[in-house]
């Protein structure tokens, strides 16, 4: 064993004297002192470099703080070897950091992930809690505490007794304090970068939240502010989302699968609740981000919008077996078309502002429809149609996928998760991905029904949920694709003839485009509908499961 020399022979110095002698590190202890005396004191301060040769291990034992790191320096700088000195009574965690010349006296306590800078004193009985960092030189005195995450200043003495807490800290791209009260409800406040507006969503208020990472700060969570305007009770929601996301994970990881990248990873607060619900009463929730995934806008070839498909028919299969009387349904009759139909109706009848005179056409083509709007209804009444767990908003730009290999990951933007039809489902993908022209295409001549983006879809979804969906469910998703599209483009024309007061507008008429387009697409389902049936049938009979 090393010898050890110890600067400074006071009442301090004394101390760790004996503290050093209870750690057994070291074969010969002396001590170099201007002014004290006694046997083990073998000379002047001066004299620390004549003896480094014969003790290579020195420590600078003043309670001074300045003074202390000052020697810590000089004995780094004159090549000698500066260890900490930990008594056997203190517990100071394996992932803790205690610097040069630092003391942990007896009962002290560093607790996981503090770092203590050089020449820093615990004294007996402190506690320095998590995360928490302590400057150069610090004196953690007799009995204090320090709580998580605080920033103690390089020469500040906590006097004994004393509870220290954190101070919040500013973070770049902070701009409220709702949002700094949910980052620190999260407990990301004190170890983030900075955070900024995230994705591309028009309901949630989104921020993508930075950290420290071991190549430079890196995004690994996402921030939201759910829009209470929209989905009413968010405690209902998030239990929701929560149930399904634990329930896949578990699915997820008996398939061999990775359920990190898989699916949506929400994190509980610090208080252990689903969400945080800050001063306004506005709900925040928080999951972590997916790396090298990537979302797309819109339909670009017939293979994205077929992986897109197994994406929506493998969710569909992992939750077959989910509790679905567990569900809330938070947007109550969201795809009950009947009472669609019937409030269409009820505004037609209104017509609060004096727009019925303006799309009669349309009007027309809705009311000659009205049957319609009963087939999936009556399917679910007469117990031929089952209910499942559906995501309800089921968009391209609702999936991630992979950045390297362009296949469907994870399933996004779970608020909508409620009891309903796969049939709804199936046709949302559709009414959105097989056409090439824009939602508000003012021009319907380019507006087109893609008969093989309808077949991709298909084949994709039939591959992943086939052999879960009962044969009525398969004979009915032409049906489907009918009917949410209807459906949905006599949302936007109710609308419109309330004064659009739901879907967000650019110009006056945009309900009223965007209707039209939906019931272009209607129309030419209907010219193709044998031809759909067909493709449906085509791929009912090969046997569903994982295909590539």
């Amino acid at each position: 064993m090393p010898n050890l020399l110890i600067l400074g022979a006071g009442g301090f110095g004394r101390m760790i004297y004996e503290n050093v002698q209870s750690t057994r590190q070291f074969d010969k202890i002396a001590m170099l002192d201007d002014a004290a005396k006694g046997p083990e004191v073998i000379g002047k301060l001066v004299d620390y470099t004549a003896l480094r040769e014969e003790y290579p291990c020195a420590v600078a034992a003043f309670g001074n703080n300045k003074l202390r790191v000052q020697w810590v320096d000089r004995l780094l700088a004159a090549g000698f070897v500066v260890p900490t000195i930990i008594h056997p009574s203190a517990v100071v965690s394996p992932s803790a950091v205690v610097g040069a010349g630092s003391f942990v006296m007896q009962r002290a306590v560093v607790n996981t992930h503090t770092v203590l800078g050089k020449g820093c004193l615990v004294n007996c009985g402190a506690i320095i809690d998590h995360d928490t960092v302590v400057g150069d030189g610090a004196h953690i005195s007799l009995g204090s505490v320090v709580k998580a995450n605080c920033q103690i200043e390089p020469g500040r003495k906590v006097e004994a007794g004393e509870v220290i807490f954190a101070q919040r800290r500013a973070i770049d791209g902070v701009d409220s304090r709702e949002l700094q009260d949910a980052l620190y409800a999260f407990g990301f406040g004190n170890q983030c970068s900075y955070v900024k507006p995230f994705g591309a969503g028009h309901i949630n208020e989104t921020y993508a939240v930075y950290m420290p990472g071991e190549e430079g700060d890196e995004l690994r969570y996402v921030l939201q502010r759910v829009n209470t305007h929209v989905f009413k009770n968010p405690r209902e929601v998030m239990q929701n989302i929560f149930g399904v996301t634990e329930y896949l994970r578990t699915v997820i990881r008996a398939e061999g699968g990775d359920p990190d990248r898989e699916t949506l990873s929400y994190i509980k607060t610090k208080g252990g609740e689903n969400y945080y619900q800050d001063t306004r009463g506005l709900p925040w929730r928080c999951y972590n981000y997916i790396p090298d995934s990537v979302c797309y806008q819109s339909v670009e070839t017939p293979e994205q919008f077929y992986q897109s498909a197994r994406s929506f028919g493998k969710f569909l299969k992992q939750l077959d077996g989910y509790p679905i009387e567990t569900l809330h349904e938070t947007i109550p009759k969201f795809h009950d078309t009947e009472n669609r139909l019937r409030a269409f109706k009820r505004a037609v009848q209104r017509d609060v502002k004096n727009r019925v005179r303006t799309c009669k056409k349309e009007i027309d083509f809705v009311l000659a429809r009205a049957a319609d709007c009963s087939v999936l209804m009556d399917g679910l009444r007469q117990g031929r149609l089952p209910v499942r767990v559906t995501h309800n908003d089921t968009k391209l730009n609702n999936i991630l996928f992979d950045g390297e290999t362009g296949k469907g990951m994870c399933i996004i933007d779970l608020d909508t998760i409620m009891p309903g039809l796969a049939l709804n489902d199936f046709g949302d993908s559709i009414r959105f991905g097989a056409t090439r022209a824009a939602e508000d295409e003012p021009d319907v001549s380019k507006v087109h029904f893609e008969l093989d983006l309808f077949e991709a879809y298909t084949k994709g979804y039939l591959e992943t949920a086939g052999d879960v969906l009962t044969d009525a469910e398969k004979e009915y998703l032409p049906w489907g694709a009918k009917i949410i599209t209807l459906e949905c483009g006599m949302r936007f024309l109710t609308d419109y003839l309330q004064g659009d007061v739901y879907f967000k507008t650019q110009y006056p008429h945009h309900n009223l485009v965007r209707c039209r387009t939906q019931f272009k697409l209607v129309a030419e389902m209907e010219e193709h509908f044998d031809e759909m049936k067909a493709i449906v049938k085509k791929y009912s009979e090969t046997p569903g499961g994982e295909k590539e």
